[in-house]
């Protein structure tokens, strides 16, 4: 009986991984809500997912292999939330990567996160309004995102403005919470720099024309226009507003560093144009992702949102492996533990993450720097990054001019005087 006793004893240790109480043939669940059906959404979700790969091969959370459940948003809050819910109701998902948009994530956020005690971690939503809400005590600590404010971005577009020469400038902007935000921002920036704006007009979503928007701002002849929409829209938008006759010099928000947007156009009509990003700081972290992503890939990440995407997912998953318990609310109060300035240095690749969980099960804390750098949250679940231009080109995305944040601070210096 006693040798039963010992053999079960172990075999128990064998399946145990060290510092966890979890089987090594278990399972955890991570949801993901992401728009997979849109071209330029669906290598968003692809990084998330190589982040989950590359943890399961460093051992997973906790022992157990991660499966992360990926629902399409369509970039629509109604699906978001419908997706979100099946996530978080059928799935039983204590964690939520996403959304993309501010307009789907806020949704998700207030009537599904939160109520359901569910961390969120977005990589790709900017609105000012989460900080709004957060400092109200109305995101509960659940809320965090890997994607700087529209305070950056919006003081980047201002910069890039100014120094183009522009006197008067229409803007338009995608009505809903990330264009609204985005939009008015870039309006009172570029207006404190003495810059006219002409017209402010709003785009809804998923029309087949908006001849009757492009119309409106062409009457008030602008020298130039800035465009904060999605590609989708973008497309059509800019299409018409070129072809009636409008201005070909565009200052383009971060959502449009599409190349499905720039062949959607196509490259001839945006010559003249430049957009602006907010970007990884020059660090050993940002180029491992790099070649991280080349190794997986066989490409350069250009598009939208891949290394914000990559860090949520992984910030999310040491997060988890740090928690005592997988409660989205425990979950979330170990974010601390992973992005601590005095932790030790983690790299995203295998290697540092079997280092990561091997320092957090000794109950030490560590210091992730990944695509974006290293990250460091507020108390509000925001974080700050450079930022850069770029434009166009016939095979790709160039950068332009690169801003440390040092630069984005005294632009925002700047406008506040």
């Amino acid at each position: 009986m006693r040798a039963y006793i010992v053999s079960l004893v172990a075999m128990a240790l064998i399946a145990v991984a060290p510092g966890s109480l979890y089987a090594a043939d278990c399972t955890i669940k991570v949801g993901a809500v992401l728009p997979t059906s849109v071209d330029w959404g669906r290598p968003i979700a692809a990084t998330a997912k190589m982040a989950v790969d590359i943890f399961n091969q460093a051992g997973g959370v906790k022992g157990c292999q991660v499966d992360l459940i990926l629902r399409d948003t369509q970039v629509d809050p109604k699906v978001g939330v419908d997706a979100a819910k099946a996530l978080v109701d059928l799935e039983k998902v204590p964690v939520l990567i996403g959304a993309v948009s501010s307009g789907v994530s806020m949704p998700i956020l207030t009537s599904v996160s939160v109520p359901s005690n569910v961390m969120q971690m977005s990589c790709c939503s900017s609105s000012t309004v989460f900080t709004r809400l957060a400092k109200d005590g109305k995101t509960k600590g659940l809320w965090f995102r890997t994607f700087t404010t529209a305070r950056n971005h919006s003081a980047t577009a201002a910069k890039i403005i100014k120094e183009k020469g522009y006197k008067n400038i229409a803007v338009f902007y995608k009505n809903d919470d990330w264009g609204q935000d985005l939009g008015k921002m870039v309006k009172t920036d570029v207006t404190a720099l003495g810059i006219n704006v002409t017209a402010f007009v709003a785009f809804n979503d998923n029309q087949a024309s908006y001849r009757a928007e492009v119309v409106e701002a062409l009457k008030t002849k602008p020298e130039a226009v800035y465009v904060a929409l999605y590609p989708r829209e973008g497309t059509v938008a800019v299409r018409e507003w070129i072809s009636l006759g409008g201005t070909q010099d565009l200052v383009l928000a971060n959502a449009l560093k599409s190349e499905d947007f720039r062949d959607g156009v196509g490259i001839k009509y945006l010559a003249k144009s430049v957009g602006h990003d907010s970007t990884a700081p020059r660090t050993d972290s940002a180029a491992s992702f790099t070649a991280l992503y080349k190794e997986r890939f066989k490409k350069d990440p250009s598009g939208p949102g891949l290394p914000n995407s990559f860090d949520a997912a992984m910030i999310a998953l040491l997060a988890m492996e740090a928690a005592p318990d997988l409660a989205g609310d425990v979950i979330a109060r170990s974010i601390p533990k992973v992005t601590d300035p005095n932790g030790t240095p983690i790299f995203p690749d295998e290697a540092g993450i079997k280092k990561a969980r091997s320092l957090l099960a000794e109950g030490k804390t560590i210091r992730y720097q990944g695509g974006t750098g290293a990250v460091s949250f507020d108390q509000y679940g925001d974080v700050s990054a450079p930022g850069i231009s770029w434009k166009f080109s016939e095979t790709g995305i160039e950068e332009l001019e690169y801003f440390s944040m040092d630069d984005i601070n005294a632009i925002i210096k700047t406008l506040k005087q």
